[in-house]
C-alpha cells in the first residue's frame, strides 16, 4: 500500500483534506461542529453501556428480583442467560440499522437507534418481579433486553463511522477513541451507581426498588442525545459518496458479495474485545464477590478505580494508532493477552485487596489497546457506502456469539471445571485468534475514506 500519497500530516486541522479523506474541499468542518459530533457519538454509547453496567454490576440483584430464590447460583445463571440471549438479535440489528445507516445517513440511523434503546431501558425500570407475576418477569425482562440488544447493534459502528468520517485525516483514531471511552465511561458511572447503592441501601430496599434508578435515567439521557443527533448535518464522507453516485441498492448484499474478506477479518479482530471487554470491564466485579469471596462493595471500587484509569489510556491508544499504525497496536495488544492474562488471574486469588486493583488496571490497559484501536481499524476497513454495515455486522456478529456469552461462559466454565482461572483461559484463546485475524488484514491507517 501506498502510504506516502496519503500522508496524514497534510490534512489541516480545521477542514477535511480531499486527498486523505475523499471528501470534497469546499466543505470545511468547524471547531464547533466537531464538538457537537463528539457529544452526539458520546451519549448514545454512554447511555447504553450505563445500562448494561447497572445490569451486570447488580446481576446478582437482578437474579433474586426476577427468578426464583431457591437456587442463587442457578438465578444468576438465568441473569446472565439472559444478558447473552439479548445478545443474538444483534446480528439482526447490524445488519438492519447497516443497512439504514449506508441507504439514508449515519444522523438518521442514529437518532432511531438511541431513541428504541433508551425506551426499552426506561421500562425495564417498571418491571414486576418474579414474586408478583412468576415466571412471567424474566420474560418480559427478556423481550425488553432483546429491544436493547437490536437497537444497540446500530450505536457502536454508526457514532465510529460517524466521528472517522468527521475526523481531520491525521486524527482518525483519536477521534475514534472517543466511542470506547463513552462505553468505559458509562461502565465507570454504573459501577460508581451500583457501589452506592448496594454501600447505602439495605439488601431489602435494593430488590425492592433501588435496583430500579439507574434504568430509569436512560429516559432524560436518550432524549437529549436524540435532540443533539437531529441538529446535525450527515458526515461529509456520507454526503459527498452520495452525491457523486446512487447508494448501494442493498449495502449488505455488496458487502457479503464484494468485502467478505474483510468481513471475516474484522469479525476476528473483533474477538478479543469482544470477550475481553465483557470480562474486563462488565463481568469482573461478579467474579471478584462470587467466585473469589471479596465483598462486593470492594469489587465495585476496585473496578471502578480500573475505568478511571481505563478512560485516559483508551485515548492515548488513538494517538498510538494514528502514530505508527492500526495493526501495529491490535496485534501488540493480542500478544500481551496471550502472555499475561492467566498470570494476571493467577494473582486476583491472592485477595489482597491492592493486587487486585493493580492487576485490573493492568488488564484494563492491555484492552485499551485493542479498544481504541478497533473503532477506526473496523471503519477504516470498508468503503463509505458500506462502511456502517460492515463495522455493523462484524462487531455484532462476534459480540452476540463470543461478548454477551462471556458472563454466562465464564460463569459456566468455573461451575463445570471448578477451576477459578477458567475465564483466564478463555480469553487467552480469543486472543490468538484476534492475533490471526489483525495479521491477515492490511494497514488502513493512511487508508482514503472515499
Amino acid at each position: 500500500m501506498n502510504h506516502s500519497s496519503n500522508s496524514p500530516s497534510q490534512a489541516p486541522t480545521g477542514t477535511t483534506a480531499a486527498p486523505a479523506t475523499g471528501v470534497a474541499p469546499s466543505r470545511t468542518i468547524d471547531a464547533k461542529t466537531r464538538r457537537k459530533v463528539i457529544a452526539a457519538s458520546f451519549i448514545g454509547n454512554f447511555v447504553e453501556w450505563f445500562d448494561y453496567a447497572a445490569y451486570g454490576y447488580l446481576a446478582a440483584t437482578i437474579a433474586a428480583v426476577f427468578f426464583p430464590s431457591d437456587d442463587p447460583q442457578a438465578g444468576l445463571l438465568m441473569t446472565f442467560g439472559v444478558f447473552a440471549i439479548s445478545f443474538l438479535v444483534r446480528p439482526v440489528g447490524g445488519f438492519i440499522w447497516g443497512h439504514l445507516g449506508d441507504k439514508i445517513g449515519r444522523r438518521e440511523a442514529l437518532s432511531w437507534s438511541i431513541l428504541l434503546m433508551t425506551g426499552a431501558t426506561f421500562c425495564i425500570a417498571l418491571l414486576p418481579g418474579y414474586a408478583s407475576i412468576g415466571f412471567g418477569a424474566p420474560l418480559l425482562l427478556l423481550a425488553l433486553r432483546l429491544v436493547q440488544g437490536f437497537s444497540a447493534a446500530g450505536e457502536y459502528a454508526g457514532a465510529s463511522a460517524f466521528l472517522v468520517e468527521y475526523a481531520p485525516a491525521n486524527r482518525r483514531g483519536l477521534y475514534a477513541a472517543v466511542v470506547p471511552a463513552s462505553t468505559a465511561t458509562g461502565l465507570l458511572f454504573g459501577s460508581l451507581m451500583a457501589a452506592g447503592l448496594t454501600g447505602l441501601m439495605s439488601s431489602g430496599d435494593l430488590e425492592s426498588w433501588g435496583w430500579r434508578i439507574p434504568f430509569l435515567l436512560a429516559a432524560p439521557m436518550g432524549l437529549i442525545g436524540r435532540y443533539i443527533r437531529t441538529k446535525l448535518e450527515d458526515s461529509p464522507a456520507f454526503l459527498e459518496a452520495s452525491e457523486s453516485s446512487a447508494p448501494e441498492g442493498s449495502p449488505v448484499g455488496s458487502l457479503l458479495k464484494n468485502h467478505w474478506r474483510q468481513l471475516v477479518q474484522a469479525a476476528g479482530a473483533v474477538l478479543l474485545n469482544a470477550v475481553g471487554f465483557y470480562v474486563i470491564l462488565s463481568y469482573m466485579p461478579t467474579y471478584l464477590s462470587e467466585e473469589l469471596g471479596l465483598d462486593a462493595t470492594r469489587s465495585y471500587l476496585a473496578t471502578t478505580v480500573a475505568l478511571l484509569t481505563y478512560v485516559g489510556f483508551i485515548f492515548v491508544t488513538g494517538m498510538l494508532s494514528d502514530r505508527f499504525g492500526r495493526k501495529r497496536v491490535l496485534i501488540s495488544a493480542s500478544i500481551l493477552f496471550i502472555l499475561f492474562t492467566v498470570p494476571a488471574f493467577m494473582a486476583l486469588e491472592s485477595g489482597n485487596f491492592l493486587v487486585i486493583v493493580l492487576v485490573q488496571i493492568l488488564l484494563g490497559a492491555m484492552l485499551t489497546l485493542n479498544d481504541g484501536t478497533l473503532p477506526s481499524y473496523l471503519a477504516e476497513m470498508f468503503p463509505t457506502k458500506v462502511r456502517y454495515s460492515g463495522f455493523a455486522v462484524s462487531f455484532n456478529l462476534s459480540n452476540a456469539l463470543f461478548g454477551g456469552t462471556a458472563p454466562f461462559v465464564a460463569t459456566l466454565l468455573i461451575a463445570t471445571s471448578g477451576k477459578v482461572l477458567a475465564p483466564g483461559w478463555y480469553l487467552m484463546g480469543a486472543a490468538v485468534i484476534s492475533l490471526v485475524a489483525v495479521a491477515c488484514s492490511v494497514e488502513t491507517s493512511r487508508k482514503p475514506l472515499v
